[in-house]
């Protein structure tokens, strides 16, 4: 065959990228197709990994580098499918392409026009804890480095006015007639790499997220210890500003929990706290921190070891309890009391200055959506269903789609990189068969 098979891969996070570069090195176009304006999923905004402790963007950023330049991957940001029809080898998928408003190929990437924009709103990236422009790129690794407009944020957009942007960029890339597209492509099978959303605390309004400034979750809490981050990696009360003396770690916010109606567990908070709670010591070593749990799930390798680390060596307490039953914030003071139950049965009441809830981590949103466009079943939590048998762990309930990563069941970043191998392994195999049928 003069063109060589092609694979989508749908979801540019970590596993996204690890299937895109399994499959590339073997020869197949890759199309990765994201539907943000940059490569990089949720692993982009950690600060750092558990339990090494290493730099996530170190780890990750180098990978978006590497399929950004490999000839094979065609990179699809800012796209969503919208279309998939045909069958195992013979896949036809349309694709939709918005608009980013800006010239792809005449970008340079040089942030003038960010610094002449006049409008402020929430930044994503930051979990909305600081603002960015209405044009903009995610954070300062974002692959490709092209900048986007924020269409329902934009005055010219909206109102008709401003083009302050389109007069300062000296590469004339910015182009409000751009139009959104429909890319049509041919693939032999697919990849879902979708990953994970958010629970939403503010659901159980005893907890007071969103009422109460200093009640935080976990990944609001990651982007504010973040040298990257809005507050270049200084733990601060958002209600003054002032350092917090205690800092507290509340588990299974949403998850194991029949009334929010996520049972299971989300595999990987208990961990993340624990990274934390270290992260917070490092900071400020004089910081009280507690980890207030119902179960530890130090079920990985120096998993274990991590957590006795954390104890030992950083004095972080871990607190066995039943869940809190209610926060409250002091009005004069600031303080945050909370009741719980100990392990004996008895009501207590913790006092702290900062509490990071540790909310549960659910599939995207719209998993259900994608789902039914690729003909592909999930479970009533919208977990992408597998055949789950020793030697096809990736395979969904239809041929030639195979998933990876958090959007299967919920999972640490090494295992979604070894399940995006996986994946892409078995979806070489039928780019494999394609060739051999054509030659014969």
């Amino acid at each position: 065959m003069e063109k060589k098979p092609a694979v989508l891969v749908i979801g540019g996070g970590v596993a996204g990228i690890q299937s895109s570069l399994d499959l590339a090195d073997r020869g197949l176009t890759v199309y990765l197709v994201e539907k943000t304006s940059s490569i990089g999923g949720r692993m982009a905004q950690l600060d750092k990994t558990f339990p090494t402790m290493d730099c996530s963007i170190c780890i990750l950023a180098p990978k978006m580098i590497e399929v950004s330049r490999q000839k094979n991957v065609k990179l699809l940001t800012n796209s969503e499918v919208q279309e998939v029809s045909g069958k195992a080898g013979k896949f036809h998928v349309k694709v939709l392409k918005k608009a980013r408003f800006v010239d792809e190929n005449k970008c340079i990437g040089c942030g003038v026009c960010t610094t002449k924009c006049p409008v402020k709103c929430p930044d994503e990236f930051n979990m909305g804890l600081s603002e960015r422009k209405a044009i903009y790129i995610p954070f300062t690794q974002a692959v490709p480095r092209i900048y986007t407009i924020d269409g329902e944020n934009c005055l010219y957009l909206t109102k008709g006015v401003c083009r302050l942007c389109e007069k300062f960029c000296d590469a004339t890339a910015v182009n409000f007639d751009q139009k959104d597209e429909i890319v049509e492509l041919d693939v032999v099978s697919i990849i879902v790499a979708t990953g994970f959303d958010l629970y939403d605390p503010s659901v159980i309004k005893e907890y007071g997220y969103r009422r109460i400034k200093n009640v935080l979750t976990a990944l609001e809490f990651e982007r504010m210890i973040s040298s990257t981050g809005p507050t270049s990696g200084k733990i601060v009360k958002l209600s003054d500003g002032t350092h917090p003396n205690t800092v507290t770690f509340i588990q299974c916010v949403g998850s194991r929990s029949l009334r929010e109606g996520y049972p299971y567990c989300s595999s990987v908070c208990c961990m993340f706290a624990t990274k934390e709670a270290i992260l917070v010591k490092e900071h400020e070593p004089k910081t009280e921190v507690y980890i207030f749990y119902t179960d530890l799930m130090v079920f990985g390798k120096g998993f274990q070891e991590f957590v006795n680390r954390a104890s030992s060596k950083w004095g972080v307490k871990y607190v066995p309890c039943a869940k809190p039953g209610e926060i409250r914030e002091d009005p004069r003071t600031g303080k945050l009391f909370f009741r719980y139950e100990n392990v004996d049965g008895e009501i207590k009441e913790f006092e702290t200055d900062l509490i990071v809830l540790c909310n549960a981590l659910i599939p995207r949103f719209d998993s259900r959506k994608l789902a039914d466009l690729l003909g592909v079943e999930v479970d009533q939590y919208r977990f992408f269903k597998t055949k789950h048998l020793p030697s096809t762990p990736v395979e969904s309930t239809r041929q030639g789609i195979f998933v990876c990563g958090y959007c299967q069941e919920p999972m640490d970043i090494s295992d979604a990189v070894t399940r995006a191998s996986s994946a892409a392994a078995k979806a070489s195999e039928i780019a494999s068969t394609v060739l051999k049928g054509a030659s014969e």
